[in-house]
């Protein structure tokens, strides 16, 4: 008997990029994302939503509304003898779907992505999706249609277990349905860090600021003076800047840095 597992949740809350490892760690085969079958990190079968043009379409090929493209996969399945499979989609009702649609055995576990990434990971996800269009493909570059994509594609990154195993790839794509982008400078976030530090009584110098954004890891490297006389607790009052720029990370950008360092270089 086959064993079904489905994970859900919003687009764009980072499910295709936690697959292959949560599978790993389940000791589960087989993953059915975006009208894919993979095993072991491989694309097997089947046609990846984000190869289609508009929203409507790209549903309905998530979905495998399409008989032929069911049956491709159907078949797949059975060839390599698939004894356990995570469904991947926005909502339970999905892959409830989903399986049916590929005579699969009804869904044994429902797994939400809240369950297995921080909200501060899904946080970050949405804010990419957003502001870049980025999606996540969990299968290599080379084994991606590159032809289907006309503005974006590249590499992602490896996918490792806790003691360093590889176990698959990502490729970033930029889906020609996905036409809603956001651009933020990277001086805004800046200027509203300058902002902050400027209402902080304590600070009588910012010396530099810098903002590192590299996909899921944004760090803040603060340099500033502090006001003499020096009748506080500074390292409260360090903590409590980091807290407020956090704070304001969140409600401007729906984000909060991964880390938010301060050097104190001296006093004035």
């Amino acid at each position: 008997m086959m064993i079904v597992h489905s994970l859900s949740g919003p687009s764009g809350t980072g499910k295709s990029t936690s697959a292959i490892q949560f599978a790993y760690e389940n000791q589960i085969e087989a993953i059915i994302d975006d009208g894919l079958l993979i095993i072991n990190g491989e694309k097997i079968a089947g046609t990846s939503a984000k190869f289609e043009k508009n929203t409507i379409t790209a549903v309905r090929r998530a979905i495998f509304q399409e008989v032929e493209h069911q049956q491709q996969v159907i078949d797949a399945i059975k060839k390599y003898e698939v004894q356990s499979i995570l469904i991947i989609g926005t909502s339970d009702k999905m892959t409830k779907k989903i399986a049916k649609r590929l005579q699969l055995e009804p869904i044994l576990q429902y797994h939400h992505i809240d369950e297995i990434r921080s909200k501060r990971e899904i946080q970050m996800a949405q804010f990419i999706r957003s502001t870049q269009g980025k999606h996540v493909m969990p299968i290599p570059y080379k084994q991606v249609e590159q032809n289907f994509f006309k503005r974006f594609i590249q590499r992602g990154f490896d996918i490792f277990s806790k003691n360093k195993v590889k176990l698959g790839e990502t490729t970033i794509v930029q889906p020609d349905f996905h036409q809603q982008v956001i651009v933020i400078s990277k001086n805004v976030y800046v200027d509203l860090v300058k902002h902050i530090i400027t209402q902080f009584r304590v600070i009588a110098k910012i010396e530099s600021i810098q903002f590192v954004m590299k996909e899921y890891r944004q760090i803040l490297y603060i340099a500033v003076y502090i006001a003499s006389p020096v009748n506080y607790d500074v390292m409260e009052k360090m903590r409590g800047l980091q807290q407020l720029i956090s704070e304001q990370f969140i409600r401007h950008f729906e984000f909060e840095p991964l880390s938010i360092e301060i050097t104190i270089k001296g006093i004035i």
